[in-house]
């Protein structure tokens, strides 16, 4: 049997103990609170900006790509996201692959914003892009260019932040239903 005194004496080592383990859970800081998100543009002008020059620098790698010479998709690449960047990886190795050449410049005539999501980054726009002066020739200098091909083709195109945020990508670039170019 337990004599009183030694019980009396766990019981009081056990509260003093319970005690202390409630003030160093009391004490303990509380958790760093998580980092709020900084958005990713300050405005929608800002957003506007940075897809329009990400699709010109775009614009300008594509025109410098030589199929024959695939280090030259990498500039391509480096605009290029998600879906859009799937599908021209695709269409690039495909062009390689078939020794097709091409001749001429893309221009585009007009960048319409449409949405900015300023604290994801993601910013749609409409833009005309002019293949006029561009022919697409297989290895016999035949042009593979569909004769119904227009000029001025109408595009959506989707943007989307990069991972580190420092810059935007086309994220999706697919020929557009609702819009279209003028002339």
């Amino acid at each position: 049997m337990i004599s009183p005194t030694s019980s009396s004496r766990s019981f009081a080592r056990a509260a003093a103990l319970a005690s202390a383990l409630l003030l160093l859970v009391g004490c303990a800081p509380d958790p760093s609170p998580s980092p709020t998100p900084t958005p990713a543009f300050a405005s929608e002008e800002e957003a506007f900006a940075a897809a329009e020059a990400t699709y010109r620098a775009y614009n300008e790698a594509l025109n410098q790509v030589d199929f024959a010479d695939t280090d030259t998709f990498e500039d391509v690449y480096a605009q290029l996201s998600g879906s859009a960047a799937e599908s021209t990886r695709e269409a690039f190795s495909q062009f390689h692959a078939d020794h097709l050449r091409s001749i001429g410049t893309t221009r585009f005539d007009s960048f319409r914003p449409l949405s900015a999501d300023l604290a994801t980054g993601k910013v749609d726009a409409n833009v005309c892009s002019d293949v006029s002066d561009v022919e697409v020739l297989d290895a016999s200098g035949a042009s593979v260019v569909s004769e119904d091909r227009p000029s001025r083709q109408p595009l959506d195109v989707t943007f989307a932040t990069r991972s580190d945020a420092a810059s935007i990508t086309i994220s999706k670039l697919e020929a557009a239903e609702a819009f279209t170019c003028g002339h």
